[in-house]
């Protein structure tokens, strides 16, 4: 499935919805039978129309550090909200991915740069 767009995927989800078949499918879109099988049966199976991958997208539990950067934040400001808290949280984790960004990119010892 990795050799067709998403574009092409939601133009086989949608002609399965209108119940065209398969091999109609595969004429119109010029991919291959597999593939608009498995998009079909993905979809079919799991709702959506890319492949489940493990260990992908966001951790389901916070770091040690944003831990203790929460604690901070909520011991400063004791009456802040949950979405001030969250909004200010937020903005620590991203900074801190900038820095890191920004380094591999100035730092010339850094294993990405050459």
């Amino acid at each position: 499935m990795g050799d067709i767009s998403n574009f092409q995927r939601g133009q086989i989800v949608g002609a399965h919805l209108a119940g065209e078949s398969v091999t109609k499918t595969t004429n119109r879109l010029g991919v291959s039978r597999t593939a608009v099988s498995n998009v079909m049966m993905t979809y079919t199976n799991h709702l959506r129309t890319l492949s489940a991958k493990r260990n992908s997208g966001q951790k389901p539990k916070p770091s040690e550090r944003d831990r203790c950067t929460l604690k901070r934040i909520v011991s400063v400001n004791c009456s802040s909200t949950a979405a001030k808290v969250t909004a200010e949280l937020s903005v620590h984790i991203e900074d801190r991915f900038h820095k890191k960004s920004d380094e591999s990119f100035t730092n010339p010892t850094h294993p990405w740069v050459s």
